[in-house]
């Protein structure tokens, strides 16, 4: 891994860890969508990532400390990649650049309603979703939650906006 850094910038030093192209997707995709498998992460993307350009993210993601890779319990070929608290607490930034692109770029409903939801739930929305990744990735204990996963409630919401698209005969993307 490369230790050296162009300058000790805070700003630098984040792009030099999410300025390729991929980076924020591939954790995108196993905040916001679950995915936790190499295959799913493939084959889930709506971005179309290459398998080898996800191999060659998913371990420099590994070596920065944002993801651990172990054996899957459930079948003995495959592995399952796990956030750690440094990518878990990207919730945040995530929700701001959400609503950043909702604000200034041509998105499309089905794909920001998600970014809408957590920019109008915030702080407190937010940090219910990281404690609910961290009893995921992490096994931390959870308290019995009083209402959906923020997980299923964004997917429910996307749901929802492909439904009523689809009755009004408009195709929406796959997320």
């Amino acid at each position: 891994m490369k230790t050296e850094h162009r300058s000790g910038c805070p700003i630098n030093l984040s792009l030099e860890v999410f300025g390729d192209r991929w980076s924020l997707i591939i954790l995108r995709d196993m905040i916001f969508g679950g995915k936790r498998h190499f295959r799913e992460m493939l084959n889930g993307s709506i971005e179309g990532i290459a398998s080898n350009i996800l191999a060659d993210r998913l371990k420099r993601l590994m070596e920065l400390g944002m993801l651990t890779k172990a054996d899957d319990p459930s079948h003995k070929q495959k592995a399952i990649y796990s956030l750690t608290e440094m990518a878990i607490t990207l919730v945040p930034i995530m929700a701001h650049l959400g609503a950043w692109g909702r604000v200034w770029l041509p998105v499309s409903e089905e794909l920001s309603i998600r970014a809408e939801l957590l920019e109008k739930g915030g702080p407190e929305l937010w940090e219910q979703f990281m404690d609910e990744l961290r009893h995921e990735h992490l096994g931390t204990p959870v308290a019995a939650p009083e209402r959906p996963s923020v997980r299923a409630t964004l997917q429910a919401a996307y749901e929802a906006v492909v439904a009523r698209k689809a009755s009004d005969g408009i195709k929406a993307p796959a997320a």
